[in-house]
């Protein structure tokens, strides 16, 4: 614990100097006492200031305090001393501290840049305090002038206010900003006869605090915990400042860790949603049942899970939703957020309850939950041996079972069967939506729904052809991927691609012009001039009336000085960027590595050479390339059923025949890559009639104890 400087009964003065043994320190406060003070105070011995004290709590802990005091704090102190003494007071009184205080600011603009001087404030003291006679400035040493209990506070708020911002000193606007945090009546009548401001005082005391600071290079810790509040000059018995905790005001939870969908929707931040009817009727038939009304979205990444949900938040902000539904809110829940900071056991559950007790009370909030598998098992790491704490999912069921909370939860297929399947009391509380991957005709619509988007943020125009080439290219050479995902990253890619090329022609255009010589010039303006010239006299030999416009020359005379050459290229300036399938096939080359030539060529002509492409690659097996050709050439015109793949081809034959390299070689004719064969297993022909049942059974039958999930 610190003591401070006042658990003393006297305080340093000018005594102290005589003394002490430093003879430097001797001479350096008197010298300063009429001068300038130094910018940066330095730190006064603990020896010269302990001499005066009493030893009551021992000499360590009175000299580490006054080791923070400052010269300058210590001449402030001097100062109200022999100002005590020149009164003929017994004590040393706040009003007191300020005219030191006063006394030791000798600069220009006063004490505080306030233009207080030493000379009017003793005059005004003396007026508020009834005493008769002339104001005269105290000389001498004062030795053994106590402190009164309240200068004792005026200095353990100063000690307070320097370790609260940070500083490792105390100067005088420490003592000055303890000064008006007491609110002395004596010295707030002082101050209202000087027409000066307690409040602006502490504000240029903080100032000063913070450029001191500044100098040495650090922040200030908490500075901005206090504030200074503005009052008169009389006080009115506040304090001049008002100490908050660093704390702040905390914000509610559902502003803190969700995103409110169905504002963003009103502000119109969301993304149209084109189609989904079925799934988004699904979900509102599921949110208005009794109990048990939490829609899970079920489908593989990239069909379109989210966007339901956003759906149905434009759907509550326009108001085309049952009159139960009116007024719904759809708020995103963040996990992450949720998670994030909460150290100790206790702080995410306190996180949680409190979220739902701010749910419950709205009572029109329903809570998104994406990738809601993350709930399960979150929060317990590192609580113990072997999640000895609660997680999410255990801390939502029983709102979830009781209906106070309402969610709708999205999820993969694979991480629903992996994590949420496995948890029976979570699974049962959610009913599932499945949403399948949409058709590429379904997947035209949404683009064409989400066109004029791109648009405006690519300052570019979409072709139709650009648009079902996205649609076909992905879902064709990006099989990993689903619609209608991949398809809009494509026109997205496309179209900033081709923003980026139309910026690069038109700096080289810039830059050309400049390039160019003045000969240059002069033969572009000849060439125009030769060019007005047979203009005109075509005009004069041809008679151009209205029957005649489509036989004469394609040239308009703008002006007498101006023509369009028909040589000459139009401006690019304002052209529109056009994105259309050529620029979808470079991004699609770039994502998947085949070639554009190969993405744009001719599906027919592909067909009809594909018994030629395999023949090149594999020798001899004329076979087996007649019959994987007759397979995909049917698949290709419809002469198959729609809902079996292509074929079922099972290549056998001792090593070594081309097994591999005929299905390498239909991957890279037909599909334009290698990369699309997957050897799914392969045996020898010598092999008995049970090893290939077992090579079958591994294909589809899972066997007992390798923890298949």
């Amino acid at each position: 614990m610190e003591a401070c400087c006042c658990s003393s009964s006297s305080a340093p003065s000018a005594s102290i100097l005589a003394a002490a043994p430093d003879v430097a320190l001797r001479r350096r406060i008197p010298a300063a006492a009429g001068g300038r003070t130094p910018a940066r105070p330095l730190r006064v011995s603990a020896v010269m200031l302990a001499t005066a004290v009493p030893r009551r709590r021992g000499p360590g802990v009175i000299r580490a305090v006054f080791e923070r005091f400052t010269e300058r704090a210590v001449k402030a102190v001097v100062f109200s001393q022999r100002e005590a003494r020149g009164m003929g007071d017994d004590t040393v009184a706040p009003h007191h501290l300020l005219l030191g205080l006063i006394a030791e600011d000798r600069t220009l603009v006063g004490f505080l840049g306030s233009g207080l001087r030493v000379e009017r404030a003793r005059e005004a003291c003396r007026d508020a305090l009834g005493k008769a006679g002339p104001a005269q400035a105290a000389t001498g040493l004062a030795t053994d002038v106590p402190f009164s209990a309240a200068s004792k506070r005026v200095f353990e708020a100063a000690v307070e206010f320097s370790r609260n911002i940070g500083c490792n000193f105390i100067s005088p606007e420490h003592i000055a900003l303890g000064l008006f945090d007491l609110d002395d009546p004596t010295t707030n009548r002082i101050l209202k006869s000087l027409g000066a401001d307690p409040s602006q005082l502490a504000k240029q005391a903080l100032k000063r605090v913070q450029g001191e600071l500044a100098k040495d290079g650090r922040e200030p810790v908490g500075l901005s915990s206090f504030k200074v509040r503005e009052r008169s000059a009389a006080g009115a018995g506040k304090s001049a400042i008002v100490k908050y905790s660093n704390k702040k005001k905390e914000k509610s939870a559902l502003a803190q860790f969700c995103v409110d969908l169905t504002m963003r929707a009103s502000g119109g931040l969301i993304d149209p949603v084109i189609g989904r009817k079925e799934e988004i009727e699904r979900v509102v038939q599921i949110i208005c049942r009794r109990t048990k009304n939490n829609p899970i979205l079920l489908g593989e990444a990239g069909v379109g899970k989210t966007a339901i949900a956003e759906g149905l938040a434009l759907k509550i902000a326009n108001g085309d939703v049952p009159i139960f539904l009116v007024g719904k809110r759809i708020l995103s829940l963040d996990v992450a957020l949720l998670m994030a900071g909460a150290k100790e056991r206790g702080e995410l559950e306190a996180r949680i309850t409190s979220l739902l007790r701010e749910v419950r009370k709205a009572g029109d909030v329903m809570l998104f939950i994406d990738e809601v598998h993350t709930l399960i098992g979150s929060g317990i790491a590192g609580r113990g041996s072997k999640g000895a704490g609660l997680d999410i999912a255990n801390l939502l069921k029983p709102a979830l079972s009781r209906g106070e909370l309402q969610c709708i939860a999205s999820t993969t297929l694979d991480e629903h069967r992996l994590h949420f399947e496995k948890d029976k009391a979570l699974a049962r509380r959610f009913q599932p939506v499945l949403v399948n991957e949409p058709s590429q005709e379904d997947a035209v619509k949404i683009l064409l729904g989400l066109r004029e988007k791109y648009e405006t943020y690519h300052k570019c125009k979409y072709t139709l052809e650009g648009i079902n080439a996205a649609v076909y290219l992905s879902a064709r050479y990006i099989p990993d991927r689903h619609l209608p995902d991949k398809a809009i990253d494509l026109i997205d890619e496309a179209g900033s691609r081709a923003r980026m090329e139309s910026f690069k022609r038109k700096k080289e255009e810039q830059c050309s012009i400049l390039s160019k010589s003045p000969d240059e010039y002069w033969q572009e303006i000849r060439a125009v001039q030769s060019t007005h010239e047979v203009a005109l006299a075509n005009r004069l030999k041809y008679s151009l009336d209205e029957n005649d416009k489509d036989d004469g020359v394609n040239i308009e005379v703008i002006g007498d000085n101006k023509i369009a050459s028909p040589s000459m290229p139009p401006t690019s300036v304002d052209e529109p960027i056009l994105v259309g399938s050529e620029e979808i096939a470079r991004v699609t080359s770039l994502w998947s590595g085949i070639p554009v030539q190969k993405l744009t060529a001719d599906e027919t002509k592909l067909l009809v050479g594909l018994d030629d492409e395999l023949r090149k690659r594999v020798i001899g097996q004329d076979d087996a390339v007649v019959a994987i050709s007759r397979a995909v050439k049917r698949s290709r015109v419809g002469l198959n059923d729609p809902d079996r793949p292509i074929a079922t081809l099972l290549f056998c034959g001792p090593t070594g025949v081309g097994k591999t390299e005929l299905t390498k070689a239909l991957a890279a004719s037909y599909f334009g890559s290698v990369g699309y064969a997957f050897l799914l297993a392969s045996f020898s022909r010598s092999e008995k009639t049970c090893c290939m049942d077992h090579v079958l059974k591994k294909l589809f039958i899972r066997f007992a104890g390798i923890s298949y999930d």
